[in-house]
Order: structure tokens, then sequence, then C-alpha cells
């Protein structure tokens, strides 16, 4: 049995991932999926939210499990998933990307490291900076394209603002913690949120094996939720065997 836990990109929460968790569990695995501090039905106020804290409670969670556990980071839960991966290095048994942003040390995702842009089009910042939100038309076509419309309908409905500091927030990792944890991706090649071209380019700078390729948009967890599951667990099979 593997333990994933499964983390959410920015303006969603862990209910994002509820088609995926009962193929994960039907298969004898154990998923968690939580809100992130700021998120979801998190009430952690946006001012407050920093990487620190999101790859720190991540990083907690990995070490309650009891056993290395596999981070699953989609979107900008790819830089999540990093830095709680530099602070839980042993408890982690592997890292999978989800059309997320995979970056370097003194990356950020507000940076060039994203391709050059702060935001996209269909987005805006609140007049305080500290959080992001996402015209209801933009998202989903930016995160829903290819999905059923009523799960569209129900995904746009639970949207929140994003707050805007772990955007900003330069990742730290080193080889020694964070370069011991293989990693693996999953590439979406109709995303319109974070494009195979910059997904390809992110990993060319750092490399993953396995690398597994959907025909969805950005969000596959959704659109396909029983194949991406299949990827999941066989990352999880790479992870193991390179462990020993």
């Amino acid at each position: 049995m593997t333990t994933f836990i499964l983390v959410h990109g920015g303006l969603h929460g862990g209910w994002c991932w509820e088609k995926v968790v009962p193929h994960l569990e039907r298969a004898g695995h154990k998923a968690i999926a939580p809100d992130l501090p700021g998120s979801g039905m998190d009430n952690i106020s946006p001012e407050h939210v920093t990487l620190e804290m999101t790859g720190g409670f991540v990083a907690d969670l990995a070490h309650r499990v009891g056993e290395p556990a596999v981070l699953v980071g989609h979107s900008l839960g790819g830089i999540t998933i990093s830095d709680a991966a530099e602070r839980a290095a042993h408890a982690v048994l592997g890292l999978v990307y989800v059309a997320a942003i995979l970056l370097p040390n003194g990356g950020q995702a507000f940076g060039n490291h994203n391709g050059g842009n702060s935001h996209s089009p269909g987005f805006r910042v609140s007049d305080d900076g500290g959080t992001l939100m996402a015209d209801p038309a933009a998202a989903a076509e930016i995160f829903y394209n290819g999905c059923a419309k009523e799960d569209v309908r129900s995904a746009v409905a639970r949207l929140m603002p994003q707050p805007t500091r772990p955007l900003r927030d330069c990742l730290s990792i080193s080889e020694a913690r964070y370069g011991t944890v293989p990693r693996a991706y999953v590439e979406c090649l109709q995303d319109n949120a974070h494009p195979l071209h910059l997904q390809r380019k992110q990993q060319a700078a750092m490399p993953c094996w396995p690398v597994f390729t959907m025909d969805t948009g950005h969000s596959p967890f959704v659109q396909a939720p029983e194949e991406f599951a299949v990827y999941l667990i066989e990352a999880a099979a790479a992870f193991a065997a390179k462990a020993g």
C-alpha cells in the first residue's frame, strides 16, 4: 500500500481530487487530499499564507503518515511539494508533478521560471495585492477544457481566491535533501494553464522519470480520473523499485 498526499493547485482545494481518490482506494492505497493553508475550507487569512507555510503543512502530513509517502502536486502545487520534499526528504518516497510548476532553487511562480508572466489574461489580482482570482468563464477554459460540462460547472463554483505570497516567494531547495527524492511528471497535452512547452522546458532543466503523457487539459484528475490514477500508481511503483 502507498499513501498519496494530493496537493491542489492555485484557487482550488482538496475537493478537486474527489474523482481520483476512489480509484486509488479501490486499488488498495490511501489518499489524503487536504486543503492547503488559506485555500478551500481553511480559514487562515490570505495575507498570512507563505510558501514556507504551505510546504511545511505538507511536510508535516508526510511525517505523520508513518512511512514514506508519494506527494502529488498539481499546477502551483508543484512548488508546494518541492518545498515539502526539502523539509521532509526522508518521509517522501517520490514526487509526482501534474502539469505542475517545476522550479530549480531560487525559482518563483511569478517570475521568469514560469514563462515570464505574473498572471494570465482572465485572472485578476485584488486591490491590496493579496489574492488572485479568475473570471468564471476564463477559469472554465483555462483549467477545465475538455471536461464534462457538469464537472466544469461544479469546479468553477468552488474556486476561491488564491493567496499571492506563495507565488512570489522564492523556492529554496538543495541537492542534499530535495535532490535525493525521485520525481515523475504527468504531462497534459491540451493544457491552457501551464502549456506543454513550459511543462517540457521545466522538465529539461529538472529531469523527471517516469514521464506520463495525457491527452487532456490542465485537470486530468477531473477529465480522465481512472487513467490518471493508474499513472500515479505506476509512478509509486517506480519510486519503490528505486528505493529497493
